[in-house]
């Protein structure tokens, strides 16, 4: 159960914001019904990652693996949860979903690419700071604005699991 009550999705100050979120996303998840208890907060969210989400150059199945794994590294179910079949959709297989949590032990499941993404959003997410041989890694296959879209979706999803996991939202919440 969550921390703190759900937003009135029918409040006047959350009600246009709230239809915005549904005509975008098609429903109301459980993180923006928390977050519309401040609706300029859930505006800037909603703006940010739509933008990582729909608008990145990345494809698809990098930008998947990076969420799945931040929110691996992050203990954050309801993410997963949420992201395990758009994962899927966009072109992650079940074996690499199934050995992700170690996924150094599964290479052979793993392109070059994917390990250097992976690698860099493991020292993102572990340590902040990224070494520069792990950045010589996965640079070498990115430009600088794919770079930018990578490093943004590692931590934009950071911020997305720890949010989630401070205030203990779950899918399974009653809203």
């Amino acid at each position: 159960m969550a921390r703190i009550p759900y937003a009135d999705t029918q409040l006047p100050a959350t009600r246009a914001l709230a239809e915005r979120i549904v005509a975008e996303r098609g429903s109301i998840l459980h993180l923006y019904q928390m977050l519309l208890n401040s609706p300029s907060v859930a505006e800037g969210w909603l703006g940010y990652l739509t933008a990582i989400r729909q608008k990145s150059t990345l494809d698809g199945a990098i930008r998947e693996m990076v969420i799945m794994r931040v929110a691996q590294l992050n203990h954050a179910p309801y993410e997963a949860e949420q992201h395990a079949p758009i994962a899927l959709k966009e072109g992650m297989s079940q074996a690499q979903l199934d050995a992700l949590p170690d996924w150094r032990a599964h290479e052979t499941l793993f392109s070059g690419l994917e390990r250097s993404v992976l690698a860099y959003a493991d020292a993102m997410t572990r340590d902040v700071q990224v070494p520069d041989d792990v950045f010589a890694a996965v640079s070498s296959h990115f430009g600088a604005q794919q770079m930018v879209e990578l490093t943004a979706t590692v931590a934009a999803y950071n911020m997305v699991s720890r949010f989630l996991e401070a205030l203990q939202i779950h899918s399974h919440d009653a809203r």
